[in-house]
């Protein structure tokens, strides 16, 4: 996507919570069963990160955006957390952790194979012996779509209509998408680049970082991973 930064803008960071998925206090609980220290990578604005801290979990963060470390700093708790700026496939905290975990289909964000695979290796440093990966991610679905180009509608009212258009490229596995909102404020864009990843890839991944699959689920709430389903939730621990 031609002009594209990979860190999001301030304008990004200041929408960015204006349309929860409705999933996260599922996402926390799910979490908060992994023990009392995480580190998240792609730590954003704290949407899970801030009421993971409150279930007593102490957390930490890597983040690329100062945009979005600043949109968390304005909130309750956001002064208390611990940010390491940086690129979350290379940065490190100097600590370890019970759980690592990045979600909301985060790990795309990494453009290359290498890049994930070192994202990988990077949580697994990050581990205490015990600990766990925790990735969610969607599973591809754009390779069935006519020549790979498609718009997607998000929002539609009176006065404000939200879609998306979108082009993925099956060889490169890149998708590019911009996220485009026209209302009577204006236009507003936001675009995006993703590699998408199966399952099966990301497994082989934790394998060259040393670890392995432990469970793998289709949502928070332990639902049963199937043909069916559009996204999952993997947990990956040391291998033996």
């Amino acid at each position: 996507m031609k002009g594209f930064n990979p860190s999001f803008s301030p304008e990004t960071a200041k929408t960015y919570d204006n349309s929860p998925r409705g999933d996260e206090a599922d996402t926390v609980r799910f979490l908060a069963g992994f023990g009392r220290s995480a580190l998240e990578f792609a730590i954003g604005t704290g949407r899970i990160a801030l009421p993971l801290k409150e279930t007593g979990v102490a957390v930490d963060g890597i983040e690329l955006s100062p945009a979005m470390v600043a949109r968390m700093r304005e909130k309750p708790g956001g002064e208390s957390i611990d940010v390491t700026m940086g690129d979350m496939s290379k940065e490190g905290t100097g600590r370890t952790y019970e759980l690592v975990y990045l979600v909301f289909n985060t790990i795309c964000n990494l453009l290359t194979q290498d890049d994930q695979v070192r994202c990988f290796e990077n949580a697994a440093r990050h581990l205490e012996p015990g600990g766990v990966f925790v990735i969610e991610s969607g599973l591809p679905s754009w390779a069935a779509r006519p020549r790979h180009q498609f718009i997607d509608v998000e929002t539609l009212e009176v006065d404000r209509v939200g879609f998306d258009v979108n082009r993925y490229d099956p060889v490169t596995q890149m998708l590019d998408e911009n996220h485009v909102e026209i209302s009577a404020d204006g236009i507003r864009f936001g675009p995006i680049r993703q590699r998408l990843t199966y399952p099966a890839e990301f497994d082989l991944m934790a394998r060259i970082a040393g670890l392995r699959l432990r469970d793998r689920w289709g949502g928070w709430n332990g639902e049963p991973f199937t043909a069916d389903s559009t996204r999952h939730v993997s947990v990956y621990e040391v291998a033996a």
